[in-house]
């Protein structure tokens, strides 16, 4: 396996101040995101697709670093009722034809959420029964057979028509997909081209182990993100580990993203990625840093620390 970056922790920096930044920490490979929920503070979407030249002096300012790039990244909810919908699904099929002109071939992205019905106007995330009320079921299915597994069958398609061999699907939370059965929920519709890009944290702060995850998932790991997560024992001991604080409120939050290491001790992150290569994957492991207990320099620091002790190369 080999230690990629997400560029967004570095969104300070303008493109190429970015990439000389990334290569003096040693890293010769990248994941950049196309927009969705980032701003995509290093990409421009539109000026790439319309201009040959902008390509081209794109590609050369990596080439000149020797820096690969190996995945785009739209993620966002595609399956949202309103405007944000529409809005990040003309940005998954941009990603999607970039991914053409650029020669790449994963795309990162989630599977978005859709409403609980046809007259509902926001996501509805549904997770702790069907059982209570019925309507839960009913709400499920329409979520599932009516908006999910239409959408992702065209997205397949034009993915496939844009020479994409792989999307990998983060397991976020207030997503469809969020874990491995719901990955295969998905994958059983639509074909194996669809994937999870493997993300630990998020399986950690709901309760599941990723490294069971892994050996469940085997050749549907399409991707991985290096990203930890604490569990802050003296909150959530008292109160439960679902969480509505902001994000940004981390001393009053039962769990954090923080930087790899400083979650999950370095034995463990071993293990996961010795398992994780067991079952198939030999890619691109990249680091995804959004811990706010820290600096974004410390933090970055933290984590290239910690993943190029325990990575399987």
């Amino acid at each position: 396996m080999k230690l990629s970056y997400v560029t967004d922790s570095l969104a300070h920096l303008p493109f190429e101040e970015m990439l000389d930044q990334v290569s003096e920490l040693g890293i010769d490979t990248i994941e950049m995101t196309t927009g969705g929920w980032s701003p995509a503070p290093h990409l421009r979407l539109d000026e790439l697709l319309q201009s040959e030249q902008k390509r081209a002096d794109f590609l050369n300012s990596l080439a000149k670093r020797n820096i690969r790039l190996c995945a785009l990244n739209c993620s966002g909810n595609p399956l949202d009722p309103g405007e944000l919908g529409k809005e990040h699904r003309e940005i998954t099929d941009k990603t999607m034809e970039l991914a053409e002109l650029l020669g790449v071939k994963k795309v990162i992205m989630m599977s978005g959420l859709p409403a609980g019905s046809p007259e509902d106007k926001i996501p509805n995330w549904i997770t702790y029964t069907v059982s209570w009320p019925p309507v839960l079921k009913e709400i499920l299915d329409y979520q599932w057979n009516e908006v999910a597994i239409p959408y992702w069958k065209e997205l397949v398609k034009k993915a496939e028509a844009c020479g994409v061999e792989k999307i990998a699907l983060e397991n976020f939370s207030s997503q469809l997909v969020y874990n491995p059965q719901t990955l295969f929920r998905l994958r059983e519709a639509v074909g194996p081209m669809v994937g999870l890009n493997l993300d630990p944290s998020h399986l950690i702060w709901m309760g599941a182990d990723p490294i069971l995850a892994a050996r469940e998932l085997k050749e549907a790991i399409h991707h991985v993100h290096g990203k930890d997560v604490r569990i802050e024992r003296h909150l959530s001991g008292v109160n439960g580990i679902l969480e509505t604080k902001e994000i940004t409120d981390v001393a009053n939050r039962a769990w954090n993203y923080v930087a790899v290491g400083c979650g999950q001790d370095l034995q463990w992150w071993k293990e996961f990625f010795s398992v994780v290569k067991m079952m198939g994957y030999d890619g691109d492991v990249s680091l995804e840093m959004e811990d706010l207990t820290m600096s974004v320099e410390a933090g970055i620091k933290t984590s290239i620390d910690a993943l190029k002790q325990t990575l399987s190369f």
